[in-house]
């Protein structure tokens, strides 16, 4: 094929930022590349206080009758782990951090489109997440309802005290920062892409990144305003979830699900298109059946809004049939995907490094998680293993399927992009594989426990009620899990203290964040290469092979190795 001549990109007239730094730079910047690198370090940062979190709740249920924290400290940890985990860490560190990285590169624009409006969304979430912490040092201490804050037991009389009023306020910020990265996203996608990248040859992750900004536009209004109505609630009487008042308390659970469902994909979404990415680049081959993926997603958005209430099974408020279906109904387009990525490998050259390793660990995680989401799909099930600690198993394993197996999978993928150095790749699979152990001792025991009649949320248990075992073993996973972190750390402090250097595209990568340098200049391309296919860094740096031909190019078709 031949290739037209590479199409200069046209700089501002002055980059006052290009040999900016310090901290006054990082404090000023409106570089989606320095907000992106924020985004990921901050969320990191929350990664590493609630998984201390959890870790002192698995040293509480190592043992029956263990005084290691109190009942009501307990029920703090896991309030406060469970709102950290899915949204100051899940959801921006994929969402926020590599979306305001790599989207616009993968798009060919110079930034956001709103490059202050991104600055300001940054410092909302690191303002919402220190008031969260902040919490713990008010007197009665962070909220303690558990991080779905159901009313009543949310409301002033059961819960008092500044922590839970803290709680609302720091998600109320969080929430208009999510929104505004939405709005971010949007209109960065629709309207700053590159000549010749039209919807059909955007990368898959760009797609991902996409449709859960839509989703964020949809659900994080419904929310924010329930958590109005909640502070309203407790402090001007308005009794909309008060039943004393004519208020209706499940309303909660409504507006809490239908926010709640859709998040799930929210945090879903991104690692389902970190992995698109990965596994193409180290399989060597095309992304198999790119549209489908496309439209499975979509899919997937559109009946993750219809689905809040299989979270709601046992209030009796709901209609059974119409929510089991829908929630079965979804698990076709996520099958779509599965087929998808494993087509993809199929007969491929696959190279293991550290960012597939993660990338198939991912794959069979959330495979497992998901299998059990189907159990808990069905009504008489779900009554049964409801409040257990079945539920709990499940939840994590979605969740680490996603956004640890998969955001750990993007982090070694694009740290070579990120820094212009290279990890430790000995370290990166130790890293892999003491995570992935660990990750097994972790949930396997919780699915079992919970089977046994052991309940979520419980701080304290009876030798005679025959947790213990399970709960040791599910302790020591999350232990080994916890170590696999120091792994990553240390892995980091080498690649920083020993550099290697990774060159522009070290991994051979096919969209075009590969086009530019590692890292980027500040508006970064110099040139971007023709598009005329998914893949332009492939066709610009594989012209003289007949190649697979993408679905968005014309040609001859071939094959290569």
């Amino acid at each position: 094929m031949t290739l037209v001549a590479e199409r200069p990109v046209v700089a501002h007239e002055e980059h006052h930022e290009e040999h900016r730094s310090g901290i006054l730079y990082w404090l000023t910047s409106t570089d989606h590349k320095v907000i992106g690198k924020n985004y990921l370090y901050t969320s990191v940062f929350f990664f590493l206080v609630g998984g201390l979190m959890a870790m002192f709740i698995r040293v509480q249920l190592f043992s029956p009758n263990n005084t290691f924290v109190s009942q009501d400290t307990f029920n703090q940890l896991f309030t406060m782990h469970g709102t950290i985990m899915l949204l100051l860490f899940a959801g921006p560190f994929a969402f926020a951090g590599f979306a305001n990285y790599i989207v616009p590169l993968q798009v060919g624009a110079p930034d956001m489109a709103f490059p202050r409006l991104n600055a300001l969304s940054y410092w909302l979430f690191l303002s919402g997440g220190l008031i969260m912490l902040s919490s713990f040092l008010v007197a009665g201490g962070a909220a303690d309802f558990g991080w779905t804050a159901y009313a009543p037991l949310s409301n002033s009389l059961y819960t008092p005290g500044a922590g839970a009023d803290l709680w609302i306020v720091s998600l109320f910020l969080t929430g208009f920062s999510a929104i505004f990265s939405g709005i971010n996203l949007v209109v960065t996608t629709y309207g700053l892409r590159a000549p010749g990248m039209t919807m059909f040859r955007m990368p898959i992750f760009t797609w991902n990144m996409l449709v859960t900004a839509i989703l964020i536009l949809i659900a994080f209004p419904v929310f924010t305003s329930a958590l109005v109505m909640l502070y309203f609630d407790r402090h001007f009487h308005t009794h909309i979830f008060e039943t004393n008042g004519g208020g209706v308390p499940i309303l909660w659970q409504h507006l809490f699900w239908f926010f709640g469902h859709p998040e799930v994909y929210i945090l879903a979404l991104p690692y389902f298109g970190i992995v698109s990415e990965v596994i193409p680049v180290f399989a060597r081959k095309p992304i198999f059946g790119y549209k489908g993926i496309v439209f499975a997603t979509l899919a997937i958005a559109g009946l993750s809004t219809g689905v809040w209430a299989h979270h709601m099974f046992t209030t009796g408020a709901v209609l059974l049939p119409f929510f089991s279906g829908m929630t079965m109904l979804i698990a076709v387009p996520t099958g779509i995907k599965f087929f998808a990525w494993i087509g993809t490998m199929w007969r491929g050259s696959i190279v293991f490094s550290t960012p597939m390793l993660f990338a198939v660990g991912f794959l069979v995680v959330f495979l497992a998680g998901g299998l059990s989401g189907i159990i808990l799909a069905a009504p008489p099930l779900d009554f049964y293993t409801n409040n257990s600690y079945f539920v709990i198993a499940h939840f994590h394993e979605v969740l680490m399927g996603t956004a640890v197996f998969g955001g750990f999978c993007g982090w070694y993928f694009w740290y070579p992009k990120f820094t212009g150095r290279m990890f430790n790749e000995r370290l990166g699979w130790a890293h892999f594989w003491v995570m992935f152990f660990g990750f097994w001792f972790q949930t396997v025991p919780q699915y079992l426990v919970g089977l046994h009649g052991m309940p979520r949320r419980i701080a304290i248990y009876q030798a005679s009620d025959g947790f213990t075992t399970l709960n040791r073993i599910s302790s020591v996973g999350a232990w080994l899990v916890g170590f696999s972190f120091v792994i990553f750390l240390v892995n980091m402090w080498v690649s920083w203290r020993r550099p290697v250097p990774a060159g522009g595209n070290p991994w051979d990568g096919y969209s075009l964040e590969w086009a530019t340098t590692s890292p980027p200049s500040h508006h970064n391309f110099e040139r971007i290469p023709p598009i005329r296919s998914e893949r332009p860094v492939w066709d610009m740096n594989h012209a003289d092979i007949e190649d697979i031909q993408p679905h968005g190019s014309h040609g001859s078709q071939g094959s290569h190795k």
